[in-house]
């Protein structure tokens, strides 16, 4: 089998088509018509999509992140309450997302693009192995509470939800270099027909970089979208993504002795994480009537993950936390290929049933997804090519059904209750095993009830809250595992939440404290699903939320949240009493910046509290599991990073910019697998970018 690698050297190519497509087809001088693309919306834009929600909200805007001149969307999420990130590098290939105390596993947590699920398995597989690239974001919406009831699976910490830029007429350009040699080039083309009824864009982006530890990668990514109105209340919208990495990364990190030497060598220099992903979405709006309204998503996904690692001839059973990794020259190949096909429909009805005004929503989804996974045994000298070991199909169907009721009992009172129903069918099928005793299947249906509440109690102050069942389904991997059904439990939990929001002038605040009663939670073997998982029984999570921004009339802004999480820990079994792996006590953010019409500029800090990377919570980073190889563990330090970015507008047309990230150059451990994963060390980055 050999192994795939990312296109070389197409941008010029791509940017000329595109660019060629855009002024042949399209008026790109033409002006904006109201023409809108559908999609499934979560929050909105506007500030009464966000008090609607029974449930805390965040919503990182087009111009935030222009402030924040991020990396990858992890490097946007810190900025949220209730989300911890455990990095891996600096342009987060491989997604590691916490919320609210969950490990940051990002299994428990849905993460979306335009309302499409974007982990290659929600059923039968990992979920880190493709993170959507920050540069064709215009906004990050985040939801948690009783409104994320609406979307499943996987959605205890709530949904992420990735906005895409809609197409605007004109061409911009966009360059960045910087640190560890990285260049990036971004172009972003939009027309609008003649008739101003059809609207095409593309954003299209390369990036290539040596990679802090020399990490490097070299990415293409690609996006492709167009709308149309057909008649006067129906419309049609596509995107189609096209993603290729090719990353030197490994679940390999640094020894302990090498980490406080101050060590910067890429551990795995010749471990190669290949990833690819396709898709396509095909959504449709019908406006029936002013009381009715129809929504249709149809969505297909490819992704591919070839994972190539060397392995390793030292087996110091003694002591993990000296010397360096020693390789052989046996390769292995854990390759993985995903493809998924969903539908899904919501109608909107408002009605007055009770004689008050009602907001119905009825949805329905179909899902059915499958991975083919291989693992190759090659060795230095066959150039990625050798024996199948492991040869297997996961596969699962899903349907769903959604409904909820928003009841507007007073002017300032409403109340929404809703259940979703889950179920879906796990199959296994392993190739190398004779026909007849190679398949073992399981099934399962969720009931997930739930009501949110919000109140206007006064002009600058609305009360929310709400009770709901969240679940996240099992993996193939762990459920049939041994072509067994292992009669492993979905996780399970009953959350509730309480807020109050508002503002005044320049002023907002949100305030939220929120409990997670798990049944059953699945914790991966440190907050790695790759390995292992198991069921961790009982557990619970409490804690709370502060957020507050103030916009001042000079220019200046402050911008600031707190997230403390006293109690998040396990509740049965032997690790009774022990702090969740990956969840530290306290997250923190404060931002302060000025803002004119030409310049933004901010200062950032980002804290992230002390954590276990292991459940029994062990103080001393080390392996176990006998040798080096094992997973290791111990307790991760505090840390506190600063950034500075600035972006000026010589002219209208032309940008200029600039980042300063890790001012203080803080070193720190920011994740334990196999190995101490280091934070990167302080870096910069400098742009331009222009509008045609």
């Amino acid at each position: 089998m050999k192994v795939r690698t990312a296109p070389k050297n197409h941008l010029p190519t791509l940017l000329g088509a595109a660019i060629a497509l855009t002024t042949a087809s399209f008026n790109t001088h033409a002006e904006e018509s109201g023409i809108k693309l559908p999609n499934m919306v979560v929050i909105g834009k506007g500030e009464s999509d966000l008090v609607y929600q029974p449930g805390s909200v965040a919503v990182v805007d087009s111009e935030q992140l222009e402030l924040i001149q991020p990396r990858s969307t992890e490097d946007a999420l810190r900025r949220i309450p209730g989300i911890a990130i455990k990095g891996e590098e600096e342009s987060a290939v491989v997604v590691n997302i916490g919320m609210r105390g969950l490990p940051a596993d990002s299994s428990k947590t849905l993460i979306l693009e335009d309302g499409v699920p974007v982990a290659p398995g929600l059923f039968v597989g990992n979920g880190r192995y493709y993170n959507p690239r920050i540069q064709r974001m215009e906004a990050i919406e985040v939801l948690k509470g009783a409104a994320s009831l609406r979307y499943g699976p996987s959605t205890i910490g709530g949904v992420i939800n990735y906005t895409t830029k809609t197409p605007e007429p004109g061409t911009t350009l966009s360059l960045r270099t910087g640190s560890w040699n990285t260049h990036e080039a971004t172009v972003e083309v939009g027309g609008m027909s003649p008739s101003k009824d059809a609207i095409f864009g593309a954003v299209i982006t390369k990036a290539q970089s040596d990679g802090f530890m020399d990490k490097g990668y070299d990415m293409t990514d690609i996006m492709l979208k167009a709308g149309m109105a057909v008649g006067t209340n129906q419309w049609l919208g596509i995107k189609y993504t096209d993603y290729d990495n090719e990353a030197n990364i490994s679940y390999r990190g640094l020894f302990v002795e090498d980490y406080e030497n101050g060590a910067d060598y890429n551990p795995a220099p010749d471990d190669y994480f290949i990833t690819g992903r396709r898709g396509l979405d095909l959504n449709h709006e019908w406006d029936i009537s002013t009381n009715l309204r129809l929504n249709t998503l149809v969505y297909w996904s490819e992704t591919f993950r070839d994972y190539w690692r060397y392995g390793i001839t030292n087996n110091n059973t003694d002591s993990p936390v000296t010397g360096r990794w020693a390789y052989s020259d046996n390769l292995n190949g854990n390759n993985r290929n995903f493809e998924r096909v969903g539908i899904e429909t919501r109608l909107h009805v408002t009605h007055r049933m009770f004689g008050i005004h009602n907001e119905a929503e009825i949805g329905l989804r179909y899902l059915t997804e499958e991975m083919k996974d291989q693992t190759i045994g090659a060795t230095r000298l066959q150039d990625r090519t050798g024996t199948i070991n492991r040869d297997r199909i996961d596969s699962a169907d899903s349907l769903a059904l959604f409904a909820q009721n928003r009841l507007s009992l007073t002017d300032t009172l409403a109340v929404t209750p809703g259940v979703r129903v889950e179920q879906y069918t796990q199959t296994r099928k392993d190739l190398t095993q004779d026909r007849g005793v190679n398949t073992a299947e399981t099934d399962n249906t969720e009931v997930l009830p739930g009501v949110g509440l919000t109140w206007q109690l006064a002009p600058a102050a609305q009360v929310y809250g709400g009770v709901y069942k969240a679940f996240s389904p099992a993996e193939n991997g762990v459920a049939l595992d041994g072509l067994t059904d292992q009669e492993l439990e979905a996780e399970r939990s009953t959350n509730i939440e309480l807020g109050v929001r508002g503002g005044q002038g320049g002023f907002r605040y949100e305030a939220t404290t929120f409990q997670m009663d798990f049944t059953n939670q699945i914790i991966a073997g440190n907050s790695n699903p790759a390995l292992s998982q198991t069921n961790a029984g009982k557990t619970l999570h409490q804690g709370m939320e502060l957020a507050a921004a103030f916009q001042f009339e000079s220019g200046f802004f402050v911008d600031s949240n707190v997230t403390y999480i006293p109690i998040s820990e396990y509740r049965s079994g032997d690790n009774k009493g022990n702090r969740i792996v990956y969840s530290p006590e306290l997250l923190a953010n404060l931002a302060v910046g000025y803002m004119t019409e030409n310049l933004k500029t901010e200062l950032s800090a980002n804290h992230t509290g002390s954590q276990y990377a292991s459940a029994d919570n062990r103080e001393e980073i080390s392996g176990n599991n006998g040798g080096v190889g094992g997973i290791w563990g111990g307790e991760l330090d505090a840390y506190t990073t600063l950034n500075l970015t600035a972006q000026y507008d010589l002219v209208p047309q032309l940008t200029l910019s600039g980042s300063i990230k890790n001012l203080t150059d803080e070193r720190y451990v920011s994740g334990l697998l196999q190995g101490i994963y280091v934070g990167p060390e302080r870096n910069f980055d400098i742009g331009v970018r222009y509008t045609f």
